[in-house]
């Protein structure tokens, strides 16, 4: 199997655009359609369109043997973009509340759509060393935690026909060396809840608070006192996050408002935590509520979940000896765990399904050596979800093309290397 029968320039110039065109979660009309029509040029593809939203897959049957889905998201996420690239986003778009937002590919996706793409031209072209079904998959809404459920709900391995998978695949490119690729079996990447949290205090004019419960201020010591859970009251030797993401009250400078808002987000590992998270935060923003002297209680909504990306063992022990063979000391089958999550796994655990997850690098080489001597990685190196995050085309791509056909390779029983010139 050889990448070089594809054309890698038309991929980076495809990728080039997904870039500069990003769309909102549940929004993803027009990338959805340029997937279908280039996966459609390929011919072969089964494609299925408008699943749960603007969900899109294609098979590709292959005579008898296993079925593998690979699977890519779609959807961008609000922010401005500051790269400088010549081909950074500038567009906005209205969310699905109305609300007019930067948009930008600052989580990678459009490095992932490009990838799987590029995976199903090589695969195509390599029907004769291996047999069986392979489901191409281009997932929307990741970034809500809500696309790969609606997939499903909607009917993906029922309604719209598409063969339930034996093994599912899939991969995200962060913020690590270009060129590498890391795994780990059991739990890649923890579970994340979101709720937004609304307080009543007593509105009225900025020069009296005297003759209001300030909601303000009621947010505020929440803010802080939330703060103190991971640190005081989650065993440190349990992976949790508390994050509060957004504060909003009132709308000008001389009035006190009825009411504040907050959104918190949370991510753990074990369920455990995660009850403890819920039941604390809960507590403490009662109590900081009563305090205040707030009458009303305040309103929980829960607004996303995402369970546990959990690596199969079986799975991990076939993808390990594929990776190791193929990348070599590019390959790290013992990455850390991490706080960034993923609902991929929906579509393997919905029906029963085993999954596989792997991270690889989108940083380009210089840099990161560099800031690595430097120990400024933290400080120095983008990160998924910043507005300066965009990874180096290359090595990046093919190491992604590599990976995804490799994996597949490596389920549908093939043993034969991927070529490319790296």
């Amino acid at each position: 199997m050889d990448l070089n029968t594809i054309d890698i320039p038309s991929y980076e110039a495809l990728y080039k655009h997904l870039h500069a065109n990003p769309e909102l979660s549940n929004l993803e009309s027009r990338t959805a359609a340029l997937l279908a029509s280039h996966l459609s040029n390929l011919g072969s593809f089964e494609i299925t369109t408008s699943i749960g939203g603007h969900g899109l897959v294609g098979v590709l049957q292959n005579g008898p043997g296993k079925t593998v889905l690979l699977r890519a998201d779609m959807d961008a996420l609000p922010i401005r973009e500051a790269t400088s690239l010549p081909y950074a986003s500038t567009l906005t778009q209205s969310d699905v509340s109305g609300v007019e937002q930067p948009v930008m590919h600052a989580c990678g996706h459009d490095m992932h759509m490009t990838c799987l793409l590029a995976a199903a031209e090589v695969m195509l072209k390599s029907k004769d060393v291996w047999s069986g079904t392979l489901v191409v998959l281009f997932q929307p809404a990741e970034e809500r935690g809500t696309g790969a459920r609606a997939m499903v709900d909607d009917g993906l391995y029922t309604r719209h026909g598409v063969p339930v998978p034996d093994f599912v695949l899939g991969q995200h490119v962060m913020a690590m060396r270009a060129g590498s690729v890391g795994s780990r079996r059991g739990v890649i990447m923890a579970g994340a809840d979101s709720l937004r949290i609304r307080m009543f205090g007593v509105g009225g004019h900025g020069s009296q608070p005297h003759r209001t419960i300030d909601p303000a201020v009621m947010a505020a010591h929440v803010v802080v006192r939330l703060q103190s859970i991971t640190s005081r009251e989650i065993n440190p030797a349990d992976i949790s996050v508390l994050t509060v993401g957004s504060l909003q009250a009132g709308q000008t400078e001389n009035i006190i408002a009825d009411s504040a808002e907050i959104g918190v987000d949370i991510r753990s590992v074990r369920p455990e935590t995660r009850d403890k998270l819920l039941a604390s935060i809960r507590r403490v923003v009662k109590a900081e509520c009563e305090a205040s002297g707030s009458t009303v209680p305040p309103v929980f909504t829960m607004t996303r979940h995402l369970p546990n990306t959990v690596n199969d063992e079986g799975m991990m022990r076939t993808l390990e000896a594929s990776f190791a063979k193929h990348f070599g000391d590019r390959y790290d089958r013992d990455i850390p765990t991490t706080t960034i999550s993923e609902d991929f796994s929906v579509l393997g655990t919905s029906v029963g399904r085993p999954c596989a997850f792997w991270h690889w690098g989108g940083i380009e080489e210089g840099l990161w050596d560099q800031k690595v001597g430097e120990g400024r990685v933290v400080e120095d190196v983008p990160a998924n979800h910043t507005a300066r995050f965009a990874p180096a085309i290359q090595p990046t791509m093919r190491t992604g093309i590599e990976a995804l056909c490799v994996a597949a390779l490596a389920f549908f029983g093939g043993g034969e290397k991927v070529q490319s010139r790296m």
